[in-house]
């Protein structure tokens, strides 16, 4: 068994399924205008996002996109806050790892 789809409730669903093409390659498969979108990946995964008037996720709650190696993660690092996201370098932790606060209202990790 593998976890193949995830749905979250966004206050942006244009925004968001932007950063997530931009930045994770995530490809846009169907929208509802703007209230709801398909995204997958390469590997079949389904990413839903649909809009919610506000999101409140628990402190903790992230998504995290696992790269390759430490220069990829330094480089979607070093994009990230060339287009005004502001994220602190990466540091080895569980990994060599950041976070960056998403448009829409979720917390993505970013590590390897």
């Amino acid at each position: 068994m593998k976890l193949n789809h995830l749905n979250l409730t966004v206050t942006d669903v244009t925004a968001a399924r932007g950063f997530l093409e931009k930045y994770f390659g995530l490809q846009t498969r169907h929208t509802r205008g703007d209230a709801f979108a398909v995204l997958s990946d390469v590997d079949g995964f389904v990413f839903t996002l649909m809009k919610g008037a506000s999101v409140s996720y628990p402190k903790s709650f992230h998504i995290g996109f696992i790269q390759e190696s430490e220069e990829r993660v330094n480089e979607i690092n070093r994009r990230l806050k060339e287009d005004g996201f502001e994220v602190e370098p990466p540091v080895r932790s569980h990994g060599w790892t950041f976070y960056v606060q998403a448009p829409g209202g979720f917390l993505v990790e970013v590590l390897c």
